[in-house]
C-alpha cells in the first residue's frame, strides 16, 4: 500500500514537474524533488530511471547532491515563489493573520535561497 501512494506521488510530482519547467507560474523546483523523494521509497528502477532524465540533471542534481545551484536557477526559483507567493497573499488578505504567515514564510525562503543555497558558476 505504502508503495503504491510513493509511486502515485512520485508520478503526480514528475507530471507537474514537467509542466512547470514549461510554465512559468507552476514551480517545477518542489514537484520534481517530491518525485525524487517520492521515486526512492516507491521503487528503486524508477528512481533511478528519474535521476537520469534530463529534467532531473537540469533542474535537481546538483542541489540534490549539495553542490547548489546555478544563479539562472535560483533566480528561477525565488522568482515563483515570489509570484506564488504574491497570489496566495492577494487571496487571503481579508484574513486578519493569514498575510503575516505567509509573508513570514516568503521570507524564510528567500533568506534560505539567498544565503543558505550556495550559487553555482554556469
Amino acid at each position: 500500500m505504502k508503495k503504491i501512494f510513493y509511486l502515485s506521488l512520485g508520478w503526480t510530482g514528475l507530471a507537474l514537474g514537467a509542466v512547470g519547467a514549461i510554465l512559468p507560474v507552476l514551480p517545477a523546483f518542489p514537484f520534481l524533488l517530491l518525485a525524487t523523494f517520492s521515486f526512492s521509497r516507491g521503487s528503486d528502477r524508477l528512481h533511478q530511471w528519474f535521476i537520469q532524465t534530463k529534467l532531473y540533471k537540469e533542474n535537481l542534481a546538483s542541489y540534490v547532491q549539495g553542490s547548489g545551484m546555478t544563479r539562472p536557477t535560483k533566480k528561477r526559483v525565488m522568482l515563483t515563489i515570489t509570484a506564488t507567493m504574491s497570489v496566495s497573499l492577494w487571496m487571503v488578505r481579508t484574513h486578519p493573520w493569514l498575510p503575516y504567515l505567509l509573508a513570514i514564510i516568503w521570507l524564510g525562503l528567500m533568506i534560505y535561497f539567498l544565503f543558505k543555497v550556495t550559487t553555482l558558476k554556469n
